[in-house]
């Protein structure tokens, strides 16, 4: 389930204690791993949403990227699809120099699952626009092109977990984001001027009929 997507969701997930923590999976380069196509973390780890710092979360992380490809690597992008018509068989993930990465990107979808079913994971807060986490927006073909084309859409490894019922939330879904917060710590108080990706004129503006 997307929660930006269901929002009458959130009202579904427990309260944790520091004890009996709520489980959350990021990914790598939202904990500063330096896994990203370049070997950094995108400048995403001081992103981190807050509520991944309080007492009540711990906190797994995971690159499928980096665990099925390597890092430094091309760039892997989706054509014909999304995640889910990847794991279907109907789409392909390629770099920009046009050499077929889809089983990679499948394996290491798996791993990440594989991971997060190991951690007893309830929620995953992913990096958009990624061929592997993205969960809102990914690249419709490859991104390094002089005019980037988008998808409304989720990657490889935000398909197989939404397969596996784990939730999912992108990093700039901060309407969610901050009424999760809420959720799990009353004393905070969310932005009521906060957007989810979907809500924001750029994605209303790309994708007009959604």
């Amino acid at each position: 389930m997307r929660l930006p997507r269901h929002p009458e969701a959130l009202a579904k997930v427990r309260h944790p204690t520091a004890d009996d923590p709520l489980r959350v999976l990021v990914s790598g380069c939202l904990a500063g791993r330096p896994c990203g196509v370049e070997a950094t973390d995108y400048g995403l780890g001081a992103k981190l949403p807050a509520l991944a710092r309080l007492a009540c979360v711990r906190v797994t992380n995971f690159c499928p990227e980096d665990f099925a490809i390597g890092t430094p690597r091309t760039m892997p992008d989706i054509h014909g699809g999304d995640g889910h018509a990847v794991l279907d068989g109907a789409a392909r993930v390629l770099d920009e120099h046009g050499v077929d990465l889809t089983e990679k990107m499948v394996r290491g979808a798996r791993a990440m699952l594989d991971h997060a079913t190991e951690h007893r994971v309830e929620l995953a807060i992913l990096t958009d626009m990624s061929a592997a986490c993205g969960t809102q927006v990914i690249s419709d073909g490859c991104r390094l092109v002089p005019v980037r084309r988008f998808t409304n859409g989720v990657g490889v490894a935000a398909a197989l977990l939404l397969r596996a019922g784990i939730a999912v939330v992108s990093q700039r879904d901060f309407r969610t984001l901050g009424l999760l917060h809420a959720h799990l710590d009353p004393t905070f108080s969310p932005d009521p001027s906060a957007l989810d990706h979907h809500e924001t004129a750029w994605f209303k503006e790309t994708f007009p009929s959604r």
